[in-house]
């Protein structure tokens, strides 16, 4: 399939693996890339710009098809040495950049001089105009269902994708609800040029993951996700769990007087005890709606060429058979 996206970034099929935390390690990055779609490396997880530069080259050696590198950018008073990051990238021989949280603008110009893509993660219109307008070459527009943070609009993709189909330039991938040939498909219809999944991709045989991880997945209906962090501004999807529910007493609580300092234990430092040592309960951790659509774990080929087996078969059967009738 030929869209944007894959002349783009030069790959075979229009999809991306987003950035996950303590998920975007060198194995499913590659293993998403040989299979003809987007690996991303997540650069924060790695502590170090040092750390970044060698499962970058961990990375090439496991794949010769592109891939690339997420960075998220921070409230300054937390600020990584983005820099240091972006060198590592650079001498990396990487050449597409999923960028997020804050906006890229500061940085724009050394990875546009480095001939780097970059695709911005949004969550609404206005972001992804404002993306286009300082230079980015994509974006990914994330819909209300998304897990991980979707912004304060609430506007699932419904009406998100083509809202931005009417204003953007640039080429855009759906983000949020996408799981299989249908979401491609849908995607495609509604004006993206590709779709960017992330907890389907969790769910995979490579992903570098405790396997009670993808089972807790697999075992979520698309009504087991929670909203947390609403009244702090800092919205975010997670799944829910023993830590959640304590969470959400707590915010319940506090009501408007919440501070993050009320929840610390429950959002910080939660990522390794989750994906790493496999403990469900421990907290809050990001994931879609999406994982009511997920009921098995293959491999990162396999899914690729099963979403694009049905995303043909749509096409080419079912809708263009609705047109012959």
């Amino acid at each position: 399939m030929k869209t944007r996206i894959t002349e783009l970034f030069g790959i075979r099929h229009p999809i991306i693996q987003g950035g996950m935390h303590y998920v975007g390690f060198a194995e499913l990055a590659a293993a998403v890339s040989n299979a003809g779609g987007l690996g991303i490396i997540t650069g924060l997880t790695q502590k170090t710009p040092e750390l970044l530069a060698k499962e970058i080259a961990r990375c090439h050696e496991m794949t010769d098809q592109p891939f690339g590198v997420n960075l998220t950018f921070l409230p300054a008073f937390t600020a990584p040495p983005y820099p240091e990051y972006i060198a590592a990238i650079v001498e990396g021989g990487i050449k597409a950049v999923e960028t997020a949280g804050r906006s890229p603008e500061a940085y724009m110009p050394a990875l546009k001089a480095a001939g780097i893509k970059v695709i911005h993660k949004c969550t609404s219109v206005r972001h992804a105009l404002k993306a286009e307008r300082i230079g980015c070459d994509a974006v990914s527009v994330d819909g209300f269902e998304c897990g991980g943070h979707p912004g304060e609009d609430d506007v699932p993709n419904m009406i998100l994708l083509p809202r931005a189909a009417e204003e953007l330039k640039i080429p855009f991938v759906a983000s949020g609800g996408m799981a299989d040939g249908r979401s491609l498909v849908a995607a495609l219809a509604l004006g993206a040029d590709g779709m960017n999944m992330g907890t389907r991709f969790i769910a995979t045989k490579e992903a570098p993951v405790h396997d009670n991880v993808k089972q807790a997945i697999v075992n979520a209906s698309e009504l087991d996700t929670r909203l947390i962090m609403r009244s702090l501004r800092n919205t975010e999807r997670v799944i829910n769990n023993a830590g959640v529910e304590r969470l959400i007493a707590i915010e319940k609580e506090k009501g408007e007087t919440l501070k993050i300092d009320d929840i610390i234990e429950e959002v910080a430092g939660i990522y390794p005890k989750v994906m790493i040592q496999g403990d469900m309960d421990a907290g809050a951790w990001s994931c879609g709606m999406v994982a009511g659509l997920i009921r098995d774990v293959p491999s990162c080929a396999e899914l690729i060429e099963r979403i694009m087996a049905e995303a043909r078969g749509l096409i080419a059967q079912r809708l263009a058979g609705m047109l012959a009738a």
